[in-house]
């Protein structure tokens, strides 16, 4: 579905995207980490359309970003919303400019909101609501049109624990409808409640990509053993099998045990600081 292949983005003597490659399959949630600057918001308005890459070639579903533009949804990093109308007056706009219209636009605006907990202030102002609401109302406005790519951008900055459930929901179910999602964040636990493949970007590149298990295999976790008078810390690719070694080893009393496997932040600080 997208295909993003050598990616070149210059502003002045600023490398945004240098070489930035990244495939994702219909169905596929894809979690793009990395830390500011590392050209993630850059890629998401070239694939978008928004930008033209200096070089390299974007593909939706077998077509340039700007002859795909019903094709795609994004959501962007900064609240784009428009203050002065309401949710639903949003959701009618984005959805009559993806073709949406009379009845099948009434029901989508209805199940998206239903969806994303929207109802009870479709008719406030954008701008009187609080900035989970508005987050909710930007992605909505990204999903109504059943996008078969989906863009998100940090879309759970900021927002309250129940926006973000419903929001990995709804995400999950794009996806499982045959959507391929692209989900930027900063908050990795997200990554493994949406069960995403995983791609790391550092300075305009991917630098790792791949299932988050295969990834995290490579990466160590650590054992520690507490003893009266000391803890003993051991860092392994495979803590199971060393605790075992240890307690079999141990020659004194065990006060406690702690089994540490590597998690999606470990990954990404190895694999972004890696030389």
């Amino acid at each position: 579905m997208l295909e993003a292949l050598d990616l070149v983005k210059r502003f002045g003597s600023v490398n945004a995207l240098d070489g930035f490659t990244l495939v994702a399959r219909p169905g596929e949630i894809v979690g793009l980490v990395g830390h500011n600057g590392a050209g993630k918001t850059t890629f998401a308005n070239v694939v978008s359309g928004l930008l033209r890459p200096d070089r390299g070639k974007v593909l939706v579903n077998g077509r340039a970003p700007r002859a795909a533009r019903r094709l795609l949804g994004l959501a962007p990093q900064h609240l784009a919303v428009y203050p002065t109308v309401t949710p639903r007056q949003t959701l009618r706009l984005f959805g009559g400019l993806h073709g949406l219209r009379r009845r099948g636009l009434t029901r989508a605006i209805d199940e998206i909101a239903e969806l994303l907990r929207l109802t009870d202030f479709l008719d406030r102002r954008v701008g009187v609501l609080s900035g989970g609401q508005q987050r909710r109302v930007q992605a909505a406005a990204a999903m109504i049109h059943r996008p078969a790519l989906l863009l998100l951008d940090e879309p759970t900055a900021g927002v309250d624990p129940q926006t973000r459930q419903s929001l990995l929901e709804v995400v999950r179910a794009r996806a499982e409808e045959g959507a391929a999602v692209v989900y930027t964040t900063h908050y990795l636990p997200e990554l493994t409640e949406l069960g995403a493949s995983i791609a790391v970007a550092r300075q305009g590149r991917t630098i790792a990509r791949g299932e988050a298990s295969e990834l995290l295999d490579r990466i160590p976790g650590e054992v520690r053993l507490a003893f009266d008078d000391e803890e003993v810390r051991v860092s392994t690719t495979d803590p199971t099998t060393t605790l075992a070694e240890m307690l079999v080893g141990a020659t004194r009393p065990v006060r406690s045990v702690d089994l540490r496997q590597p998690t999606l932040d470990d990954l990404y600080q190895a694999v972004a600081h890696a030389d």
